[in-house]
C-alpha cells in the first residue's frame, strides 16, 4: 500500500520544481506543517524560493517543525525583514530555541525588532538553562482566576485561548498568579454560570519546578499521562510544558544515550549525520576509540603473560575469540537492561539490591548452560574431555562476572552523578574481554597439569 505521506511531499516537490504556484497554495493550505518540514528537506536551495508565498504564520509554524541549520537556510531566503516578522508569529519557546543558537549581537539585533511584549517572554525564556523545565516551557499559556464566575472565565477563554499553545487543562491562580488547581474543560463548560472558580476547581494539581531536569519533566509526564504541566517558580506559575515538548525530550535522550552506548560523543543522531562533516563526524568518535585502544593493549599483555601456558596447550588460542565475544556480549545485554532501567527511573532503593540478585542469578544460570554446551563442543572436537572441562568452567566464571559488571557498573556510575550510559557497549565489552581472558587462562593454568 503506497505510503499518502510520500506521495504528498512529492506533490509539494513536484509543484514547487515546476513553479506551479497554485498547486503549491491549495496542497499547503490543507496539510500540516511536519509535512511542509519534510518536503523542504528534499528540496535543492535554490527551490525552496517558493516556500517565500507561504503567509507569515504559515512559515512561522513550518520554522517550527525544522532543526536549527534549515531554519536559519529558510530565514536566509525569506530576507532579514519577512523574517523578523516570522519569528514575531513562532511559538515562544520555539522561537526562543532558535534565537539561543545564534550569536549574541545576532540575538539582540532581532530581539529589538520584536514587539517589545513578544522579546519580554523570549528574553525571559533564554535566561533558564536549556535543559529544564524553564527551558522547555512556553510562557504563552491560558489561566482562570479563583474569584471569576463560570461566565467570566468562558468569555475569556473564548478570547485568549485561542491564542495559547494549549488549553488540555485550565489551571487556576489567584491574584499574585500563584498556582493554586486545575479546572477540567468539562467541569467548566456543565457548571452554572454564576459559580465561582474556586468552587469547581480541584487542588490537587501537579507542577514542576521551573529548574527541574527536562528528562525528569518528561518521564513525570509519561507517569501521570498528562497532555500539559504546569511550570511554577516558587508558587508562582509562569509556564506550562506540552507533550509534544515531552515526546522530543525523550526522543533527544534516547538518541544522545544510544550514541553513549556506541562510544560516540557529540550529537550524530538520524538525518543530522549528513549536516555533520567527516572531520567532525571522525572526532566525535575518536576519543573512546583512542581510550579503548589502550585497553585492549592490556588484554595483549593479560596474553603475553600467560606465555608459558599457551606454549604448552596451543589449542587454547582457538577459543581465546570465544571466551573474549562471549564476555563482551553478555555484558552488554546486561547493561543495555540496567542503563534503560536507571533512564526510566525504576531502579532505586531496595530494587538495586533486587536488581543485582536477579541479574546475579541469571549469569549463573547463562554461564552453566553456555559453559555446558561448550564443554560438550569442545571434548568432541578437540577429543579432550578436560579441555572440555577447563573450557567449560572458565565460559562459566566469565559470563557470571560478565553480566554483574554490566549490571554493577552504571549503578556505581549513577550513584557518583555520572551518566550511566557512559557505561557504554564497547567500553563494557573492552573491560569484560580482559576479565574474561584473565579468567580462562588462570583456570588453564591451574589444570595445565591435566592438559598437557
Amino acid at each position: 500500500m503506497p505510503d499518502k505521506n510520500n506521495n504528498l511531499h512529492q506533490e509539494i516537490v513536484e509543484a514547487i520544481r515546476n513553479e506551479d504556484s497554485e498547486t503549491l497554495r491549495q496542497i499547503l493550505e490543507e496539510i500540516h506543517p511536519y509535512d511542509m518540514a519534510q518536503a523542504l528537506l528534499e528540496l535543492e536551495e535554490e527551490e525552496r524560493v517558493l516556500f517565500s508565498k507561504l503567509t507569515d504564520e504559515e512559515l512561522a509554524d513550518l520554522l517550527e517543525e525544522l532543526d536549527y541549520e534549515e531554519q536559519e537556510s529558510l530565514l536566509e531566503t525569506i530576507g532579514p525583514v519577512r523574517g523578523v516578522r516570522i519569528i514575531e508569529r513562532m511559538a515562544p519557546d520555539d522561537a526562543a530555541d532558535y534565537l539561543g543558537e545564534l550569536e549574541e549581537f545576532e540575538k539582540e539585533e532581532i530581539l529589538d525588532k520584536l514587539h517589545p511584549e513578544t522579546a519580554e517572554d523570549i528574553r525571559q525564556l533564554l535566561t533558564y538553562p536549556e535543559n529544564t523545565a524553564g527551558g522547555l516551557m512556553t510562557t504563552d499559556f491560558f489561566v482562570l482566576y479563583q474569584h471569576d464566575t463560570v461566565e467570566k472565565a468562558i468569555d475569556r477563554l473564548r478570547n485568549l485561548a485561542p491564542d495559547a499553545e494549549s488549553v488540555y487543562y485550565l489551571f487556576v491562580v489567584d491574584d499574585l498568579h500563584r498556582l493554586i488547581g486545575v479546572v477540567s474543560l468539562r467541569e467548566l463548560i456543565v457548571s452554572r454560570p454564576e459559580t465561582m472558580v474556586e468552587d469547581i476547581m480541584s487542588e490537587r494539581v501537579v507542577s514542576v519546578p521551573v529548574d527541574m531536569d527536562q528528562e525528569e519533566v518528561a518521564r513525570k509526564m509519561g507517569n501521570y499521562s498528562f497532555l500539559a504541566l504546569p511550570v511554577v517558580k516558587g508558587e508562582v506559575m509562569v509556564g506550562v510544558i506540552t507533550v509534544d515538548d515531552a515526546i522530543e525530550v525523550l526522543e533527544e535522550e534516547a538518541s544522545e544515550d544510544m550514541m553513549k552506548f556506541g562510544g560516540i560523543s557529540g550529537s550524530e543522531d538520524g538525518m543530522q549525520d549528513l549536516s555533520i562533516g567527516p572531520i567532525k563526524a571522525s572526532m566525535n568518535r575518536i576519543p573512546w576509540l583512542v581510550l579503548l585502544l589502550g585497553v585492549g593493549v592490556l588484554a595483549g599483555n593479560i596474553i603475553d603473560q600467560f606465555e608459558e601456558t599457551l606454549d604448552a596447550v596451543v589449542v587454547l588460542a582457538v577459543f581465546i575469540p570465544m571466551i573474549a565475544d562471549m564476555a563482551g556480549n553478555t555484558g552488554t545485554q546486561s547493561l543495555a537492561v540496567v542503563v534503560r532501567g536507571l533512564t526510566m527511573g525504576q531502579f532505586t532503593g531496595k530494587n538495586v539490591w533486587k536488581l543485582i540478585q536477579r541479574e546475579a542469578v541469571v549469569g549463573l544460570i547463562i554461564g552453566i548452560v553456555n559453559g555446558v554446551l561448550i564443554s560438550i563442543i569442545a571434548a568432541l572436537w578437540q577429543r579432550s574431555i578436560m579441555l572440555g572441562f577447563v573450557i567449560g568452567l572458565s565460559l562459566s566464571i566469565t559470563l557470571f562476572v560478565a553480566t554483574l559488571a554490566g549490571t554493577v557498573v552504571p549503578l556505581i556510575m549513577t550513584k557518583l552523578k555520572i551518566d550511566p550510559a557512559v557505561a557504554s557497549g564497547p567500553f563494557i565489552t573492552t573491560v569484560n574481554d580482559i576479565v574474561g581472558l584473565t579468567i580462562y587462562f588462570t583456570v588453564a593454568t591451574r589444570f595445565m597439569q591435566y592438559l598437557i
